[in-house]
């Protein structure tokens, strides 16, 4: 239901200039989506909607694709610039950075949204990366050589 209703929401929003969640709500109930403000608002959040001002001169919702893109891009050239070294050992990717940079680089690879990523830990220069089995591992491991050649 949840992922039937908010792809709803993203269609909603690209086809019309909705400026409340009220009218999101609405719009919803229209199209057979028995939902709650409360709903709505984590449905917001959820999927990084924004306010930006629409060809009318009234504020609208939107997806945040353009920003979400600048900010991977910046994190990747962040990554770029402070990973020094990548190895791993089954399925645990280690990854050496300059000093304090180990948390900007397991935020690069959060960003990445992959689903073969369990999780990152970040200390001080060092970053640990659990990922789903060794395949991935040596892939992820390799793609991360690749960029620091």
């Amino acid at each position: 239901m949840k992922p039937n209703r908010q792809a709803k929401i993203l269609e909603l929003i690209a086809e019309r200039d909705i400026e409340t969640q009220e009218q999101l709500l609405g719009a919803l109930e229209a199209c057979g989506f028995a939902t709650t403000q409360a709903t709505i608002s984590r449905d917001i959040k959820e999927l990084r909607l924004i306010k930006e001002l629409g060809p009318n001169g009234t504020y609208r919702y939107s997806a945040a694709k353009q920003l979400e893109h600048s900010s991977s891009a910046k994190l990747n050239s962040i990554f770029k610039q402070c990973v020094v070294a990548c190895d791993h050992a089954q399925n645990i990717v280690v990854i050496k950075t300059m000093p304090g940079l180990a948390s900007a680089a397991c935020s690069a690879i959060d960003a990445m949204g992959s689903d073969d990523v369990v999780g990152t830990l970040a200390g001080d220069d060092t970053a640990f990366l659990l990922l789903r089995d060794n395949a991935s591992a040596s892939a992820l491991c390799s793609e991360i050589r690749g960029q620091l050649a």
